[in-house]
């Protein structure tokens, strides 16, 4: 059975090989703008559920649509995922600029938020959806108080632009993270737990996914 990870996230990718898996990627190029503004007052977990569920369905389009033998019809599962920051009353994605980023910092230093992670799973047999189901994850996360200078150099380093809520765990970022409850590689971008919970929903064991013997 084929593993697909509707993400370009290298972060998601490293951590589901590490975990014995080797994912296809196929990134869904989904307007997210777009799908958040067709919800009408959305809760945070279900606005990162939403998410994760139109970039699923989107690759299951891009892939059952190619016509071709090796992907329209092979069996797959096809997991999206979806991270927002809620802090401070407000869900926050990713700060694309250095300015975001800089006000982002600013305004979390010293202060906690949840990192929620949205999960979708589409299972697809003989090139048909048979089983399709999605949840979600929150973890708290403790942010330090970087100095100027740090954070000056944090964002002229780029990692924070392109990441839900300007911050890694697993990266640069790392520095500045006093702590978190909860799930470790929910914050990085796809939890384990949460995502071995929903395979079994559609009947399939990560156990069958696995691609190397454990270390």
């Amino acid at each position: 059975m084929r593993f697909v990870l509707a993400s370009q996230s290298p972060a998601r990718l490293g951590v589901l090989r590490s975990a014995g898996f080797d994912p296809s990627v196929v990134v869904s190029g989904v307007d997210e703008d777009a799908v958040a503004a067709s919800l009408t007052d959305p809760a945070p977990a279900e606005l990162v559920r939403a998410l994760a569920t139109a970039k699923a369905e989107k690759v299951f389009e891009t892939l059952v649509g190619s016509h071709s033998d090796h992907v329209g019809s092979a069996d797959m599962v096809i997991v999206g995922c979806d991270s927002m920051l809620s802090i401070n009353g407000e869900m926050v994605g990713k700060p694309i600029t250095p300015e975001a980023a800089r006000e982002r910092w600013a305004s979390m230093a010293g202060k906690s938020g949840e990192l929620l992670t949205g999960h979708a799973i589409i299972r697809v047999e003989n090139g048909e959806k048979t089983k399709e189901t999605s949840g979600t994850e929150g973890t708290i996360v403790r942010f330090g108080t970087p100095s100027q200078e740090e954070i000056d150099a944090y964002i002229a380093s780029g990692e924070p632009l392109q990441v839900a809520g300007g911050f890694t765990l697993d990266g640069l970022g790392g520095w500045f993270i006093e702590g978190i409850d909860g799930d470790f590689s929910s914050v990085i971008g796809i939890s384990l737990p949460l995502t071995r919970r929903l395979l079994a929903e559609v009947g399939v064991s990560v156990v069958d996914l696995w691609t190397r013997p454990a270390s």
